[in-house]
């Protein structure tokens, strides 16, 4: 729903890229562990990883030809950090020698994106934070002042300058 409005509007709007980028980042990390490379009989978690992957970076560059140019830059550099990244964790990785450890570095690393992609969607919860602390001391304000402005008043509220 979200690119067919983007496409038939013609403009990202007030969206996000930030979740794709994430997305594809974790796509590509368990793609890479899903290799032989990495780990062997893990056909199925490279396949369902890679075609994630295409679909992430279909996303993103629907994303990208729809932005203004200072997203669209911005999102550029994302995308060009999330392959460097993975760039330095293939070369990483494989200066590995014992497989077994290799297996397991790279098990580490696709775990620790899974959470951080699924259990911390920072781009939610910032937002949301910030809105439920100035709910509270909204509140806080309201209970504390609340007792003197049920109070009544003798005073006649508008003044007539006779």
């Amino acid at each position: 729903p979200t690119f067919k409005r983007i496409i038939r509007n013609q403009s990202i709007e007030n969206f996000s890229g930030l979740p794709y980028i994430y997305a594809l980042l974790n796509c590509l990390i368990c793609t890479w562990y899903g290799t032989p490379l990495v780990s062997h009989d893990n056909v199925l978690v490279m396949t369902v990883n890679s075609i994630g992957a295409v679909f992430q970076i279909t996303y993103i560059v629907t994303f990208i030809v729809y932005a203004d140019k200072e997203k669209k830059m911005r999102m550029l550099g994302m995308l060009l950090g999330v392959f460097g990244l993975l760039a330095i964790i293939v070369a990483g990785s494989l200066q590995i020698a014992d497989r077994a450890t290799r297996w397991i570095f790279v098990g580490f690393l696709s775990c620790a994106s899974l959470i951080s992609m699924f259990a911390s969607p920072l781009f939610i919860i910032v937002p949301n934070g910030i809105g439920t602390i100035l709910g509270i001391l909204q509140l806080a304000l309201y209970f504390r002042y609340k007792a003197k402005s049920m109070e009544e008043s003798n005073e006649p509220l508008m003044v007539s300058q006779a």
